[in-house]
C-alpha cells in the first residue's frame, strides 16, 4: 500500500464524491472513474476520501475501509491519500485512525465531535486529539467550523492543541469569519512547527486564497479541480489578473453549489457530474433527496456560465 511519508498537507486538495448505486450501494466503478479523473488534474497534491462530500455520515465503518481501499488501489500510488475521522466519539475516532493508517493514508482529517455543539473546553478538545495521536503517527488536520456551531476550537484552544499535539500539520478552515481567518493565516502558519492553513471558504476562495493559505480542501475540487489548481496557482505567484478570470469562472458554480440549504452543496455536485458525463447517475443517501428539475436546471446553467459545457439540452440528471 502507498503511503506519502513525512506528507505535509497543503496545496489543492480536491475531496472526491462518493457514487451510488440505484439501492444506494457504494458505485465501485463509477467511484474508481472519478478518483482517476480527479487525480489525473495537473497541480493537485493530494485527495480526500471519507469527508462530507463522500457523504461519510452515512458510512459504516466496513465502508469507510472500502472507501479508503479503492481509493488507494486506484490512485494511492500517484498522490497522498488524506482520509476523514468522523466520529463523535475518542474511541472511535482512534479505532478509524488506526484503520486509515494500515490501509496507507497519508493523513488525517479530524472532524470535531457533534456533542462539541453542547459545549467544549480546551481538555475536552485536548483529551480527543490526544487519543488520537496515540494511535497513529499520520499528521492530522484539524477540521475548523465556525465557532457559532459550538465545534469551532477557539483561539486559545487552537493554539494549545497545535502546541501540545506534535502530528498536527494543517487545519481546514471553514471558520466562516474573515478576519479570524486571517489570524489562522498569520498566526499558524507562523509557528515554530508550522500549521499549514487549507481554506475551505469554497464559496469565497478567492479572497480567502489571497490572505495567504499555504492551500485548499474541498468538495467543489471533485467538479473544478483543475480551475481550483489554475486559481491556485496564479494566486501563488500573484498573479491577480490572472486569478480573476479564474474565479470569474468559478463564481457562477459556487452560488449555485452552496445555495440553502447548504446541506445540499455534494448532492448538487453530483448533479454537476451526471450533467458533464462524468458520473451516471446522481444519487444519495437519505436523509438526503434528489433535487428536483428546476434546481438541476440551475446547476446546469451555472456550467454553462463557466465554460464547462455547452449547453444543458439533451442532458439527463438521473
Amino acid at each position: 500500500m502507498a503511503r506519502h511519508s513525512a506528507y505535509q498537507p497543503h496545496g489543492v486538495i480536491p475531496a472526491v464524491l462518493l457514487p451510488f448505486d440505484a439501492e444506494l450501494a457504494i458505485d465501485e466503478a463509477s467511484f474508481r472513474k472519478h478518483l482517476s479523473d480527479v487525480a489525473a488534474t495537473p497541480g493537485i497534491s493530494a485527495i480526500t476520501v471519507n469527508a462530507h462530500s463522500t457523504e461519510v455520515s452515512s458510512c459504516s465503518f466496513s465502508e469507510q475501509r472500502r472507501v479508503l481501499d479503492i481509493a488507494q488501489d486506484a490512485v494511492g500510488a500517484r498522490l497522498p491519500l488524506v482520509n476523514g475521522v468522523w466520529a463523535d466519539g475518542s474511541l472511535e475516532a482512534a479505532r478509524i485512525a488506526r484503520m486509515a493508517t494500515e490501509a496507507g493514508a497519508s493523513a488525517l482529517l479530524v472532524f470535531p465531535p457533534a456533542v462539541f455543539a453542547l459545549g467544549q473546553t480546551p481538555q475536552m478538545a485536548l483529551a480527543h486529539f490526544r487519543r488520537i495521536a496515540d494511535a497513529t503517527d499520520l499528521p492530522l488536520i484539524v477540521f475548523q467550523y465556525p465557532l457559532s456551531t459550538g465545534q469551532g476550537y477557539p483561539k486559545a484552544t487552537l493554539l494549545e492543541l497545535c502546541d501540545k499535539v506534535p502530528t498536527i500539520r494543517a487545519i481546514k478552515d471553514w471558520i466562516g469569519n474573515v478576519p479570524h481567518h486571517e489570524w489562522h493565516v498569520r498566526t499558524l502558519q507562523s509557528l515554530p512547527r508550522r500549521v499549514n492553513v487549507l481554506s475551505t471558504h469554497s464559496a469565497w476562495l478567492f479572497p480567502s486564497l489571497v490572505l495567504g493559505c499555504n492551500g485548499l480542501l474541498s468538495g467543489s475540487g471533485s467538479v473544478i479541480p483543475d480551475l481550483q489548481a489554475q486559481l491556485f496557482a496564479a494566486v501563488q505567484r500573484n498573479d491577480l489578473v490572472t486569478a480573476r478570470r479564474v474565479n470569474d469562472r468559478i463564481e457562477p458554480l459556487m452560488r449555485v453549489f452552496y445555495d440553502d440549504p447548504f446541506v445540499d452543496m455534494h448532492n448538487r455536485m453530483k448533479e454537476a457530474l451526471v450533467l458533464l458525463g462524468r458520473l451516471p447517475a446522481a444519487h444519495v443517501r437519505p436523509p438526503l433527496v434528489k433535487l428536483g428539475r428546476a434546481e438541476i436546471g440551475r446547476i446546469g446553467a451555472a456550467l454553462v456560465a463557466a465554460g464547462l459545457l455547452g449547453s444543458v439540452a439533451g442532458r439527463s440528471a438521473a
